[in-house]
């Protein structure tokens, strides 16, 4: 049976009494694809924050790649390949693309060698389709190439698990479709992914399992199609 790469239990956060997640059981195994949805408010984002080591949980436990991780900071979860993307996109602008790529690469990854740093780089760039773009500044990308911009920064990491937080807010559906199939390309490399998408037609195609949280709760946690033809979930969605 495959292991849990990733797996919370019981997570609950408060803040000033008000309770943003209650108890939430979470797991991603090694290689799943998995959707995280909810409406607008639910606790995704506080979720995330807690997984990632923003946040601090005020009960439950962390586990990643078999190690208690509930205690320990972001930056070194991010160095041990667990990695994830923001909502807005902030490049540094007076960077060039690749530079933007090799400051994770020296500091979460502590490659010291420029040679090394540069070669890895362009090998991210490549995976994420700006390598011909390599030297022009941020400032001129579309909306879909700062998503894969984006990407690319958490892939430099190394990442086991990659939390994609809507990555796909803002873009066409044929922009939706290249950013689905570059997903998809890093979990065949072996990525498991955690997609939070308000796109449900992204969520369906990509997703092999979907957890719903609503009002901070976990309601739904099963296959795609399954879950979404749930009362609760309807519920959720479309109003009583």
């Amino acid at each position: 049976m495959t292991a849990n790469i990733l797996e919370a239990t019981g997570i609950t956060k408060r803040f000033d009494g008000f309770a943003a997640l209650t108890s939430v059981d979470f797991a991603l195994l090694k290689g799943e694809r998995v959707g995280l949805i909810g409406p607008n408010g639910s606790g995704k984002s506080t979720f995330v924050n807690c997984i990632t080591g923003i946040l601090a949980p005020d009960e439950g436990s962390i586990t990643f790649d078999a190690n208690d991780i509930t205690k320990t900071p972001a930056w070194l979860r991010a160095r041990r390949g667990l990695a994830r993307t923001y909502q807005i996109p902030r490049p540094f602008r007076g960077m060039t693309i690749q530079e933007n790529i090799e400051v994770p690469l020296r500091f979460a990854v502590g490659h010291k060698s420029a040679r090394v740093i540069s070669e890895a780089a362009q090998v991210i760039l490549d995976q994420v389709g700006l390598g011909e773009k390599a030297d022009l500044s941020p400032k001129g990308l579309t909306q879909v190439e700062l998503r894969k911009l984006e990407l690319g920064r958490a892939l430099a990491a190394r990442p086991k698990v990659l939390i994609a937080d809507e990555v796909m807010a803002g873009l066409s559906e044929s922009e939706v479709d290249e950013i689905l199939a570059l997903l998809n390309r890093l979990n065949a490399e072996g990525i498991s992914i955690l997609l939070i998408e308000h796109i449900m037609r992204a969520v369906m195609l990509f997703s092999q399992r979907i957890v719903v949280i609503v009002a901070g709760c976990k309601i739904a946690d099963g296959l795609p199609d399954d879950v979404m033809q749930q009362e609760e979930v309807e519920r959720a969605y479309l109003g009583e």
